[in-house]
């Protein structure tokens, strides 16, 4: 029975991929992406299995009319540019120079602190 209702669903979803594959491959590519617009048939029909599994994140960026594909934001690019744009990247840079070490030897600290 779950079974059954998985492959219903995973059915449905596909369906509904491709519907929206369809005039996505003919009208939408050129919209939110520059460079699809000289693609040739051939590239249209390879990117029509990828249309039905990401339709939903497809959808949202050609009704928000987004003419660019997003840059990539991982912490390479982030370092590239020396900026970070999100709080957790800021929070997960870490600093390539070490702590100044203590010039007196391991236990030296504890002893000086112990003997008044």
């Amino acid at each position: 029975m779950i079974v059954e209702t998985l492959l219903v669903a995973a059915g449905i979803y596909l369906l509904c991929g491709l519907v929206f594959a369809i005039p996505f491959v003919l009208i939408g590519v050129k919209q939110i992406d520059p460079h699809a617009t000289d693609g040739s048939w051939g590239f249209r029909v390879l990117i029509i299995p990828g249309t039905m599994f990401l339709w939903p994140l497809l959808a949202k960026r050609w009704l928000k009319g987004v003419h660019e594909p997003p840059e990539e934001n991982n912490p390479h690019r982030c370092a590239a540019r020396n900026s970070c744009s999100s709080r957790r990247e800021k929070a997960h840079s870490l600093s390539l120079t070490s702590p100044r070490p203590s010039p007196l030897p391991l236990g030296a600290e504890r002893e000086k602190q112990a003997s008044p």
